[in-house]
């Protein structure tokens, strides 16, 4: 006989009254953070702060999209002070379309117990001298 499963988030439809699913992951409302980033050939080892986040919410997923390339040795990480590449590890971004990004060991986390300040960590050498990127970070409210 074929068993019957439930995804982590959807448990509670397989009890008995059914129990409300958390509106942080199921049916809820997608809420778009966006930083602006000019160009000015940030030093390795810069910080630039892109959003807080509030208390409540759930990461789903991240979008870069740049009117020129990062650099060709630059690496880019996404995440908070003290793990900074919680939602994106250090890594070179050399596209101009957008490109997503996420980590699995961020939007699998519980919903944010406390505000979070988001910060892009400069690593390996600078940011070009020119040109700009939009960073769009989603999240689903509580």
């Amino acid at each position: 006989m074929a068993t019957t499963t439930y995804s982590t988030d959807a448990a509670g439809l397989g009890t008995s009254p059914t129990t409300k699913l958390s509106g942080a992951v199921v049916g809820g409302r997608l809420r778009r953070f966006r930083a602006v980033i000019t160009f000015a050939a940030q030093a390795d080892g810069d910080t630039i702060v892109l959003t807080t986040v509030p208390a409540g919410y759930t990461f789903a997923y991240g979008m870069i999209n740049a009117s020129a390339t990062f650099g060709a040795s630059a690496t880019i990480a996404i995440g908070i002070s003290g793990t900074t590449g919680k939602y994106r590890t250090a890594a070179t971004h050399t596209a101009t379309v957008p490109t997503l990004f996420g980590l699995y060991t961020a939007a699998d986390d519980s919903p944010l117990s406390a505000a979070e300040t988001i910060l892009l960590t400069i690593a390996t050498a600078a940011l070009p001298g020119s040109g700009s990127a939009v960073i769009d970070l989603y999240f689903s409210a509580p």
